[in-house]
């Protein structure tokens, strides 16, 4: 659950382009085909990171150290409830994309950017992590909480093409261009023209990636899910922090 991010700013709404008056002779392409060639774009990282998804599962099944400390950390959260959720997504996708952006494209050097970058993604990352923390406790009770197709079918389809597209992808890529137009808001924020050009290529990019990862995620017992969920967040920031690297190189 979570969208492309834009070369050197770790935004997840920042690399869709915002939206345009378009000439009447001029062709508007269509949305789908946008977060397409986002989806490729993620193409290598997001296999990367579904690899390393895969791993972990097949590792809590069949390799018992693996197995007790992914339980250890379920027994954290367990311990902290909601306050974990909200702690690890802050540090998953607010202070790991900021100290990568000032050790690989700023070399070290803060810069008043940092803060104020931070200021804006604790709390929108905080309250992300309650709410999927949320999402995550309420499918279990509606579906269960067994590694079967009759629930991880359900769970996945409602995380990915209900949560998503109606919750989390409108209010991310709508919280992130208020946030770069300087605070202001846009009377186009709200309209279906916005959520076509904006949030239908964010859905695409997000489906590219995401998909196998919640599934992985929903194969394991919930208590391991928003571990595992923050984890699988950080290594997605930092195999695009990587790639985008190699990239500006």
């Amino acid at each position: 659950m979570t969208w492309k991010f834009g070369l050197g700013t770790f935004s997840p709404a920042s690399s869709f382009r915002r939206v345009e008056k378009v000439k009447p002779d001029e062709r508007r392409e269509a949305p789908w085909h946008a977060g397409l060639r986002a989806a490729r774009a993620n193409i290598l990282p997001g296999l990367l990171l579904q690899g390393m998804m895969l791993a972990l599962l097949i590792g809590y099944y069949l390799h018992p150290p693996t197995r007790a400390a992914m339980d250890r950390l379920a027994e954290i959260k367990a311990e902290w409830g909601y306050a974990y959720s909200a702690l690890a997504a802050v540090v998953a996708g607010a202070f790991v994309p900021e100290l990568l952006r000032l050790l690989v494209f700023q070399k070290g050097k803060p810069e008043r950017k940092n803060l104020t970058e931070l200021l804006f993604a604790i709390p929108f990352w905080g309250g992300m992590g309650l709410v999927v923390d949320w999402l995550y406790r309420r499918q279990a009770e509606w579906f269960g909480d067994q590694a079967i197709p009759s629930v991880v079918i359900p769970q996945v389809l409602v995380d990915q093409f209900v949560y998503n597209p109606l919750f989390a992808a409108p209010v991310t890529v709508w919280l992130y261009d208020w946030k770069n137009r300087g605070y202001r808001m846009n009377r186009g924020f709200f309209t279906a023209g916005y959520y076509r050009d904006h949030v239908v290529p964010a859905l695409f990019a997000t489906w590219g990636v995401w998909i196998p990862v919640v599934i992985v995620l929903y194969t394991l017992p919930e208590p391991v899910q928003i571990p595992l969920f923050s984890l699988a967040l950080s290594l997605w920031v930092m195999l695009y922090a990587w790639m985008s690297a190699e990239k500006s190189g």
